[in-house]
């Protein structure tokens, strides 16, 4: 019989689930890392919530867990590598907190909005400051929505329920899905500049740390108020207080701090400010929720090898991975580079498997895919949700096959339509199973792709590629490999170069400033 640790707090409901099914469970909440420690290697599963953190030192003392599986969203409490280099599948509930979240976040901006907390206080303590805690409304404001998945896309409905106007900036919202939601989709300046209130509902990458910053705030309506239900780390707290004793903002509710749990914190104490301990996702409900589905989540995995949201491997069984191995792979690499060039918002996407690719199991590689191309933006896209988070967002995913292909024995061909362009990539195996590209916006080349690539496309013209060389080499960049490939004699032309180092963003914007060119792109592999 297979054997799972519940180690945090977490609804009852868990271990029933897994009774149910078969599986030896102990309940064990708030034991010392030396307990967890000594007593892991018994056990096939883990569950946790937040309070457990399932290091690489307890990963190592693990000699028997298979699967780790988080009661909720955020796994930054496990040590993926640690888990995915010693074969443990580690697994979240993406899903079972979003209509809490969202509530909370309309509950925040009706508090903000009446100062509930400041005269609650003030009522129960004798006083009686009616006109102190004049208000404002709801009705007819504009909500900026920064973030419009699936907590995002919730809060836009209340809202709307509400009588307001929203705005969402979402760069994988389809113009589709936003008439769907009843949202106007708009780029970020925009929403800055129009938003009575904005509600972040994004998770942290790089184009969204400290989204909330001095200069973005610049941009907002006097008097705007800000409502932060998501991460502590898209706001820069020390800006944040500033525009508030400015009155550039008029008030903020904020649940997530760049440090938790926030003992202190230079938002404290502001009148203009309310604040919960991260309480996004703390109600019964939404905690039932999430512990009913790692349960059956876990014990899945466990009994018959299936898997779900899970983090840091693909589904496939054990017979199809040797031979998919090598197209994962290519698959990898063809969804990496259309999602780093692409720069507007997705609007459908055709995988075409060609020969011998036509024979396998598609479904993963079709995943790998809008991995690669939704994760530029999007952190916790995974090769399991990643075809749920491309449905919320209105993309339309088509698959087809043909078990021929015109020039190799297998091939697979990516077309990514934006709202501006349609382009497309493709890649076959070589002898060696190794992948390459083959074909980029119909035209061809062979290209292997190594870690730093800078991608170019330029008018075809004398001198460019003695240009391009001249520059990087002055710029101490050393060109691995060089790949070529034009339309037609001064048509449109590709230059795929394969560089030991990545450019620094002065060289970049040089390279990008030479003339004939049209797109410049450093991509990572």
């Amino acid at each position: 019989m297979v054997k799972v640790l519940i180690s945090d707090k977490m609804s009852p409901k868990a271990a029933e689930i897994f009774r149910e099914r078969g599986v030896e469970v102990d309940e064990k909440p708030g034991m010392t890392v030396e307990e967890l420690k000594a007593c892991i290697g018994e056990y096939d599963g883990l569950a946790i919530r937040s309070a457990t953190k399932a290091t690489e030192e307890i990963i190592a003392a693990a000699s028997n867990l298979k699967v780790i599986g988080r009661a909720g969203i955020g796994v930054d409490n496990v040590d993926i590598p640690a888990a995915t280099a010693a074969g443990i599948c580690v697994m979240n509930t993406p899903f079972g907190n979003a209509i809490t979240t969202a509530e909370h976040a309309i509950a925040m901006m009706f508090s903000l909005s009446r100062h509930i907390p400041a005269a609650n206080q003030s009522t129960q303590e004798g006083k009686w400051e009616k006109s102190k805690f004049m208000g404002v409304e709801l009705y007819g404001k504009v909500l900026g929505i920064i973030g419009c998945g699936n907590i995002g896309s919730i809060v836009a409905d209340r809202a709307i329920g509400l009588k307001m106007k929203v705005a969402a900036y979402d760069p994988f919202l389809s113009p589709e899905r936003a008439v769907e939601l009843g949202v106007e989709k708009v780029e970020l300046e925009e929403l800055f500049s129009k938003a009575d209130y904005i509600s972040l509902h994004t998770p942290i990458t790089d184009g969204t740390r400290n989204i909330i910053n001095a200069e973005n705030i610049a941009k907002m309506k006097e008097g705007v108020r800000i409502i932060n239900c998501a991460r502590g780390g898209l706001v820069v707290e020390e800006d944040l207080k500033a525009a508030l004793e400015s009155g550039k903002v008029a008030g903020a509710a904020v649940d997530v701090y760049a440090v938790e749990p926030a003992k202190e914190n230079v938002l404290f104490g502001m009148d203009n400010v309310v604040c919960t301990p991260h309480l996004g996702a703390s109600t019964n409900e939404a905690q039932v929720n999430v512990a009913i589905q790692v349960a059956e989540q876990m014990a899945d995995y466990l009994l018959v090898g299936s898997v779900t949201n899970a983090l840091n491997m693909p589904s496939v069984t054990a017979e199809e991975a040797p031979k998919l191995k090598p197209y994962m792979d290519l698959a990898k690499q063809l969804g990496g580079f259309a999602g780093q060039v692409t720069e507007s918002g997705l609007k459908k996407v055709h995988v075409e498997y060609e020969g011998q690719a036509a024979s396998l199991n598609i479904k993963p590689l079709t995943s790998i895919i809008l991995q690669g191309l939704l994760g530029p933006l999007l952190d916790s896209v995974n090769m399991v949700n990643a075809p749920i988070v491309a449905k919320e967002r209105g993309i339309d995913v088509m698959e087809s096959i043909n078990d021929k292909a015109d020039d190799y024995q297998t091939l697979i061909r990516v077309t990514v339509t934006t709202e501006q362009r349609s382009r497309d990539i493709a890649g076959t195996l070589y002898g060696d199973q190794s992948p390459r590209i083959v074909c980029i916006k119909g035209i061809n080349m062979e290209a292997e792709l190594g870690p730093h690539m800078l991608y170019v496309t330029n008018e075809d013209k004398p001198g460019f590629i003695g240009s391009l060389g001249t520059l990087l080499g002055s710029a101490d960049v050393n060109i691995a490999t060089f790949h070529l490939g034009r339309h037609e004699a001064a048509g449109e032309a590709i230059a795929l170069i394969e560089i030991d180092s990545e450019l620094t963003d002065d060289t970049l914007s040089k390279v990008q400033s030479l003339p004939h060119v049209e797109q410049v792109k450093t991509l990572r592999f």
